[in-house]
């Protein structure tokens, strides 16, 4: 698109003054802003910090969670030529060290007292950062570090500047050419330190915009903005988007009224990470085990339907009218109180993406009438690569290339990617920008997969763990442990689940139950537990486990290509894999190597045969505290299937 965001702003409040642009919740109400509110908001923050100093080029970090105020400092930042740099507002403070040195910070937007006293306590590593803005005074009334200043006071002194200057703000915007840089976002660093991924308004603005052809999105749109702005699915959608489309972004009042919050607005255009659907279906499924027998038979009845009906007719294919009617009654008595209970009432296009989400997950919420599609792309790729068309929804495809996205499979099975989304470059990292991007122009996205005979792209593995399985019955086997584990976090019962068996005879897993889950179904047999570790190393729950590995074992069978990569033997974990010790990144995906070196005395009794092991952690509470997790793990043998033979 020849355009900015800036202008883009400016375009909308001309067109729509007076209609909502963001809503934000706080204190249980709805405040909303309109599109000349947004304007204003954004001169005053410019103007402020151009006076503070901001200049064309340099980058400003902005820490918090989804508010209006702080993507009007986005805006703001980018109507000076600056570039703005959302960081993730549940990192620890060491985590933001990187960034900030990285790319010269000197400002810095922070939402709440949390964030302040995150980015004081690393200030003295940070020498360039000179000056902190923050949005919510609570708690600082008293705190007089030097550089700090209410967002409030900004705005202040940029009116004033504003009403002395009344041609400053639109002559800055002005000068913004669709090819200069507008933001800037840092990986998530599985390995070594993250990277500046870095992105221009043409870039963004255009997979945004190709994203919304693609599904018929307009201004009448709602979306919930609850996922961290640091994450570019949430940017995309509640900032490039937003500002493409000119429709309504809503921000919760905090991440414990988020379910509350997406009753209440009722979004008509949504977006989540496997993990949310996971936990929305767990929770219902906890309710529907809580429920009389009457309403449990009627639930598990039409389930039965809907997963055989619903998605043949969401899909626009023919059903037999005996099923119509039957499926419409259901949608009377169940699926239609269920996507209400949801907040998918209104709903018209759902997507998921950030990992592979179960096919039986994807079944059941198309299954009620909810049109969840799949999509494929990265931080790189400014998110848009693959959708799925209407219609033409596959479970285990991520749609097919979008407007201006090309595809091919390297020989070894890499995909690579030529859009006009991809990144301009990796932030002062030549090398790293010159292994991922071609001379011709082609990105290469470490994953492995293929495309179908309909076109439709399959994701396999990341390229550099497909392995094989050496000795024994399966030696050269392929095996895939991001498949394996994506196919065992299908069971609402497992929340994680870490593989290993590349150059080994045999596959070993690691696993975290989910706590709930697992936690309602110990309740409801009267089985006594005292926290996580306790629940975890229960027989019963081994068994419940053993059950679930033993269905995947029975599914990769029947792939001849994955059926070496069924488990051998697993364990669950003492503890939750968590972020603050370093498990997980900061999006929720498994440090596998990290995990290894640190729990390598388990790996180790996985591969040795042992029957249980002594194991004590180091763990960090969110007050910041350490304290330890110890246990006696058991460690259970799995019955594996023979391979199914492909018909001649």
């Amino acid at each position: 698109m020849e355009t900015t965001f800036p202008r883009l702003l400016l375009q909308h409040a001309a067109q729509r003054p007076g209609d909502p642009a963001m809503r934000e919740k706080e204190y249980g109400i709805w405040r909303t802003r309109t599109w000349a509110d947004m304007v204003r908001m954004v001169e005053q923050v410019a103007c402020g910090l151009h006076q503070a100093g901001l200049a064309a080029g340099e980058h400003m970090v902005v820490i918090g969670a989804n508010r209006p105020r702080l993507y009007a400092t986005m805006l703001a930042a980018q109507s000076l030529g600056a570039v703005p740099i959302p960081l993730y507002q549940d990192a620890v403070a060491p985590e933001c060290v990187f960034p900030i040195n990285n790319a010269d910070v000197r400002f810095a937007f922070a939402e709440d007292q949390e964030q302040v006293d995150k980015l004081l306590e690393i200030r003295g590593q940070c020498p360039g950062l000179v000056a902190i803005y923050y949005d919510d005074p609570r708690g600082l009334r008293k705190y007089s570090e030097p550089g700090l200043h209410s967002l409030d006071d900004l705005i202040a002194a940029g009116t004033a500047f504003a009403q002395e200057h009344p041609a400053f703000f639109q002559s800055e915007i002005e000068k913004a050419r669709p090819d200069d840089v507008a933001a800037m976002f840092f990986t998530s660093g599985t390995t070594g330190n993250p990277k500046g991924v870095v992105h221009t308004h043409r870039t963004l603005l255009d997979r945004g915009h190709a994203g919304a052809i693609f599904d018929n999105l307009t201004h009448r749109e709602e979306v919930l903005a609850y996922l961290p702005p640091a994450w570019i699915g949430q940017n995309i959608f509640s900032y490039a988007q937003w500002l493409a489309c000119g429709y309504v972004v809503n921000c919760p009042e905090s991440a414990a009224t988020v379910v509350i919050d997406l009753k209440e607005i009722g979004p008509t255009y949504y977006f989540a990470p496997p993990r949310v659907f996971e936990g929305l279906l767990t929770t219902v499924m906890i309710r529907m085990e809580d429920a009389g027998y009457i309403k449990r038979k009627m639930f598990h009845s039409f389930m039965e339907l809907a997963k055989r009906v619903g998605p043949p007719l969401m899909d626009g294919k023919r059903v037999g009218l005996f099923d119509r009617i039957r499926y419409a009654a259901g949608d009377v008595l169940v699926y239609g109180p269920l996507r209400n209970n949801l907040g998918f009432s209104r709903v018209r296009v759902a997507y998921t993406a950030g990992e592979a989400i179960g096919p039986d997950l994807f079944t059941f919420y198309r299954s009620i009438g909810i049109n969840l599609k799949q999509l494929y792309g990265s931080t790189e790729t400014a998110v848009f690569v693959c959708l799925q068309p209407d219609n033409q929804v596959k479970a285990d495809t991520v749609g097919v290339p979008i407007s201006g996205v090309e595809i091919k499979v390297a020989e070894n099975g890499e995909i690579l990617v030529r859009s006009p989304g991809l990144l301009k470059e990796y932030y002062k990292n030549p090398a790293a920008t010159a292994e991922v991007l071609t001379p011709d122009g082609w990105y290469h996205t470490s994953d492995a997969g293929f495309l179908d005979a309909q076109g439709h792209l399959k994701i396999i593995d990341r390229v550099k763990d497909v392995g094989r399985i050496r000795g024994g019955a399966n030696d050269g086997a392929m095996f895939a442990p991001k498949y394996v584990e994506n196919k065992l976090k299908f069971f609402p019962y497992i929340k994680e689940a870490v593989a290993y068996g590349d150059q080994r005879e045999k596959v070993c897993v690691m696993i975290n139950i989910d706590f709930d889950a697992v936690g309602n179904w110990a309740e409801r047999r009267n089985l006594p537990y005292a926290g996580y570790t306790d629940l975890a190393q229960k027989p019963e729950v081994y068994e419940l486990i053993k059950d679930c590995v033993e269905k995947v074992n029975a599914d990769l069978a029947a792939d001849e290509r994955l059926a070496g990569s069924q488990i051998s033997r697993f364990l669950v974990l003492h503890k939750e894999l968590d972020a603050d010790d370093g498990e997980l990144t900061r999006t929720n995906k498994v440090r596998r190597g990290f995990i290894a070196e640190k729990y390598q005395l388990l790996v180790d009794a996985l591969y040795s045969g042992k029957t249980e092991q002594y194991v004590e952690t180091q763990v960090k509470f969110e007050d910041g505290r350490t304290g330890t997790v110890n246990a006696t793990l058991r460690i259970v043998d799995t019955r594996t299937f023979t391979p199914v033979k492909a018909a001649a």
